[in-house]
C-alpha cells in the first residue's frame, strides 16, 4: 500500500480527487491502493526542557544554559492532533511506501520528517512530489515525476537545524532576561522577556530608528531657484546651510538676465516589472492598499488552495525555462478576465527575457503567476491580490515604456541653473498602471528653448527644514529584513551580507505579527513602531549579537548553505551551541563604562555632572534633558545613572513616570516609588505599579517560528 501525506486536508482531497480515490474514511480517503491523509500543518514540535529533566521546569540561572544532548520530539497540544496522529502511525507502519505532499519548501519538509520519525518510520521507502501549484495538471504532472525522497535530507538537515538552533536561542535567551530583568520591585511576579533569533533583531532595527527620529534636530536650509517661462530652473550646486551665502548669491542674479546656454535630450527605456516573489507581492500591497504582510500571506495561500495562482511562499522572481510552453495557455485562459489587456500581446511571439526566465534564479519555487484558473469567488483581499498577481504577470510581457527627457541649462550672471522636463512617447507596460505614482524622473513639461534665448526669471530663495528617516511601515520593514546587509557597520561584512536576507519570505509576515502580539511593536496607521515594552527589552539586552542583523543574516545563509548540502549541519549546530554558552556567560559580565555618565537620550550628547543633578552637556543649545540624582527620598547611586544612560533606558524623559518606566527601573533594581522629572520639570503622580504573571515559557517551534 503507498500512503500520501498531505499538509493540509484540502490538499489532500485535491490530490485524491485528481488520483481517482474516492473512499472517505475518518482521517484519510482510501482507493487504488493508495491512502491519502493529512497533518494540520506541524503536528509534531520539540519537547520541553521540563520533559527531559522534571527540574528544569523552573526557571533559574543556574541550569541555563540548557542544550540537550539529542532533541526529542512530542505532539502539539492542539485539539484532535492525536487522534489524526494515530491515524497517520497507523497507515505509515502498514505503507510500503510513503509520498511526502506537504509543501515543497523547508517547512513543509519538516512537517513530514516529524511526523515520520515519531511514528518510527524512517526507514520505510519515501518519494517526494513536489507541486508549484493544485491545478489537476500540475498534480498530474508532480505524480509523474516523483523523486525519491532521500533527494530532500540536505533540505531537511538546513530545516531541522532551523528549527534547533530556534528552540536553543529562544528558549535560553529569554529564561536568561526574564530571570535576570524580569522581576518587579522586589516581589516574586515577573515580566516575560521574550527574546527570538529573528524576531529580536528586526525589534532592533524599528527602536533603533525611532529613537534616531527622536534625537533628530532639524537643520534650517535654503535653496535657490528661479523661473523662466513658466518653467522653474533649479540653483546647479548644492542647497545652502547658511542664509547670508543664499541672499550673496540671490542678489548676484536678481535683475540680470537668464540665459539658455545648452540643451541635452536623451531616451530612457523603463523594463516592465519583473514576476513577484512573496516579499515583493507584500510589499506592494501594503503600499498600495495598506494591507499587512501576514493578511497578503493568508490571501495568497487561498488563492493557491483554490488553485488560482502557484505556490506563495517563495523568493524568486523567475520562471523556469520548462515553463515556456505554459506561459500563452495561461494568457490565453486570461483572456475571459482581460481582454483588452492581453489582445495586444502576440502570445506566439512573446518576449521571454533573462528577466522573466532564468533557472539559475529559480530556487525551491518560481515566481508567483496566476495559473489560468477563472476565479469564481474572493475571500477576504484575495480579489485584490489576484489582480496585482495578474496584472503583474501580463505587464512583464508589455513593450518597455520610452521616455524623452529633456535637460535645459542656464545661466545668470555666471550662476548655473538647470531644469529637467520628461514627456512619454510611449507608454508600453505603463498603461497596466493607470493610478501608479509617477517616478521621480518624471519631471515638468518644458516648452520649446532654443540655446542663446535670454530674458528676465523670477529668483527666490525657500526656506526649508532637514527631515529625519520615516518610521517604518510594513512595506519598508520587509525590505529591510530582505536586504539586513545594509544593517551592518563592518564594510567587509555588508558586503558579505549583501544577497542575504534576515527571515525568509515565508516567515516574515509572522515575525511582525508577533512583536505585535507581544506588544513590542504597535501600528500606528501604516506605520510600525516600537512600544514602550520594546524599547526597554532592546535596551535589557547587552549582547550586540542577539540584536543584530549581522548574526541572523549569517546563520540564514548558513542554513541555504546546509539545503546545498555545501555545510554539514553539526557544524552549524555546534556554532549555535557556543553562541548560547558565550552569550549567557559574557551578559553576567557588566559592560559599563565607568569613566563617563552615558549619552543624552535626547540629542546624543555627552551628559555631564552639575551640582545638584546630571543634563545633557549641550545644554546651551536647548536641550532639556535633565536627571535628578533624588526624588521624593529616594537617591539614584552613580551606577543606576551609568545604568539609565548608557543602556539607553531614557529615551522619553518626558513620560519617565508611566508605568513601563517604573517597570524598567524595577529591573534594574531602583525603589518602585523613584520618579523622574520631565524635561520641561513639570511633576506627575506616578500611576500605580504594574505587576504581571509569567505564565510557562511555550516557544513555538511550529511554522514560521523565527
Amino acid at each position: 500500500m503507498k500512503v500520501i501525506i498531505a499538509e493540509k486536508p484540502s490538499v489532500a482531497r485535491d490530490i485524491a480527487k485528481v488520483l481517482g480515490i474516492k473512499g472517505s474514511n475518518k482521517g484519510y480517503i482510501e482507493g487504488r491502493g493508495c491512502s491519502v491523509t493529512w497533518a494540520f500543518g506541524h503536528l509534531v514540535t520539540l519537547q520541553e526542557p521540563g520533559e527531559y529533566d522534571p527540574s528544569l521546569k523552573r526557571w533559574s540561572l543556574n541550569t541555563l544554559p540548557f542544550v540537550p544532548d539529542e532533541f526529542k520530539l512530542k505532539l502539539i497540544s492542539n485539539r484532535g492532533v492525536s487522534e489524526q496522529f494515530q491515524i497517520i502511525k497507523k497507515l505509515c507502519e502498514q505503507a510500503e511506501e510513503i509520498v511526502c505532499a506537504t509543501d515543497a519548501g523547508r517547512e513543509g519538509e519538516l512537517i513530514f520528517r516529524y511526523i515520520l520519525a515519531l511514528s518510527n518510520c524512517e526507514d520505510k521507502a519515501i518519494k517526494r512530489l513536489w507541486l508549484n501549484s493544485l491545478t489537476p495538471d500540475a498534480i498530474l504532472a508532480a505524480f509523474k515525476n516523483l523523486k525519491n525522497g532521500h533527494d530532500y535530507d540536505s533540505l531537511y538537515a538546513a530545516a531541522r537545524c532551523r528549527s534547533e538552533s530556534d528552540w536553543i536561542v529562544g528558549l535560553n535567551a529569554t529564561r536568561y532576561y526574564t530571570v535576570k530583568h524580569g522581576r518587579i520591585g522586589g516581589g516574586g511576579d515577573r515580566v516575560l522577556w521574550t527574546i527570538g533569533r529573528v524576531q529580536t533583531p528586526v525589534l532592533a532595527m524599528i527602536v533603533e530608528r525611532d529613537d534616531t527620529i527622536l534625537q533628530f534636530r532639524p537643520q534650517p536650509f535654503w535653496e535657490l531657484t528661479t523661473r523662466y517661462r513658466e518653467v522653474v530652473f533649479k540653483y546647479s550646486g548644492k542647497r545652502f546651510d547658511d542664509l547670508e551665502k543664499a541672499e550673496t548669491l540671490l542678489k548676484k542674479i536678481t535683475d540680470q538676465p537668464l540665459k539658455i546656454n545648452a540643451i541635452t535630450a536623451k531616451k530612457k527605456k523603463e523594463q516592465p516589472p519583473q514576476l513577484f516573489d512573496l516579499t515583493t507581492l507584500q510589499r506592494e500591497l501594503n503600499k498600495r492598499h495598506g494591507i499587512s504582510a501576514a493578511d497578503t500571506l493568508t490571501a495568497t495561500q487561498g488563492l493557491y488552495e483554490a488553485k488560482l495562482v502557484t505556490y506563495p511562499r517563495t523568493d524568486s522572481r523567475y520562471l523556469s525555462e520548462d515553463m515556456k510552453p505554459r506561459i500563452p495557455k495561461i494568457l490565453e485562459q486570461l483572456k475571459s478576465l482581460r481582454p483588452e489587456q492581453i489582445e495586444p500581446l502576440d502570445l506566439g511571439k512573446l518576449p521571454f527575457s533573462k528577466r522573466i526566465i532564468n533557472d539559475k534564479k529559480v530556487t525551491d519555487h518560481h515566481a508567483i503567476i496566476p495559473t489560468g484558473v477563472i476565479p469564481k469567488r474572493f475571500g477576504p483581499n484575495e480579489q485584490l491580490v489576484y489582480e496585482a498577481i495578474t496584472t503583474q504577470f501580463i505587464a512583464a510581457f508589455y513593450p518597455l515604456c520610452l521616455k524623452n527627457i529633456t535637460t535645459v541649462n542656464g545661466v545668470s550672471n555666471t550662476v548655473a541653473f538647470q531644469a529637467k522636463g520628461t514627456r512619454i512617447s510611449d507608454p508600453g507596460w505603463t498603461v497596466l498602471f493607470p493610478g501608479k505614482k509617477k517616478s521621480s524622473t518624471d519631471g515638468q513639461i518644458l516648452p520649446s528653448f532654443e540655446k542663446g534665448e535670454s530674458g528676465p526669471h523670477d529668483p527666490s530663495l525657500r526656506e526649508g527644514k532637514t527631515a529625519p528617516p520615516k518610521h517604518f511601515s510594513e512595506n519598508s520593514l520587509l525590505g529591510a529584513m530582505e536586504a539586513a546587509g545594509k544593517f551592518v557597520d563592518d564594510d567587509s561584512l555588508r558586503e558579505a551580507l549583501k544577497e542575504r536576507g534576515i527571515g525568509t519570505p515565508a516567515t516574515r509576515a509572522a515575525i511582525i505579527e508577533t512583536l505585535l502580539r507581544r506588544n513590542y511593536i504597535r501600528r500606528e496607521k501604516k506605520q510600525l513602531r516600537c512600544t514602550d515594552m520594546g524599547r526597554c527589552l532592546i535596551a535589557l539586552i547587552q549582547d550586540p549579537l542577539l540584536k543584530s542583523p549581522e548574526m541572523t543574516g549569517e546563520w540564514e545563509e548558513k542554513l541555504k548553505r546546509i539545503e546545498r548540502s555545501e555545510l554539514k549541519s553539526e557544524d552549524f549546530m555546534d556554532g549555535i551551541k557556543n553562541y548560547i554558552c558565550n552569550m549567557i556567560q559574557d551578559s553576567n559580565t557588566s559592560q559599563l563604562d565607568y569613566s563617563r555618565w552615558g549619552n543624552c537620550p535626547l540629542c546624543g550628547k555627552e551628559v555631564i555632572k552639575g551640582r545638584k543633578a546630571y543634563g545633557c552637556s549641550h545644554w546651551k543649545e536647548g536641550c532639556p534633558f535633565v536627571l535628578q540624582p533624588d526624588c521624593k527620598g529616594n537617591a539614584i547611586t552613580a551606577k543606576q545613572v551609568q545604568i539609565l544612560l548608557q543602556q539607553h533606558i531614557l529615551p522619553h524623559p518626558v513620560r519617565i513616570d508611566d508605568e513601563l518606566r517604573i517597570l524598567i527601573l524595577s529591573t534594574q533594581g531602583f525603589p518602585m516609588d523613584l520618579r523622574l522629572p520631565s524635561a520641561d520639570r513639570q511633576k506627575h503622580e506616578t500611576k500605580k505599579r504594574v505587576t504581571r504573571k509569567t505564565p510557562a515559557p511555550k516557544p513555538s517551534h511550529g511554522k514560521n517560528a523565527d
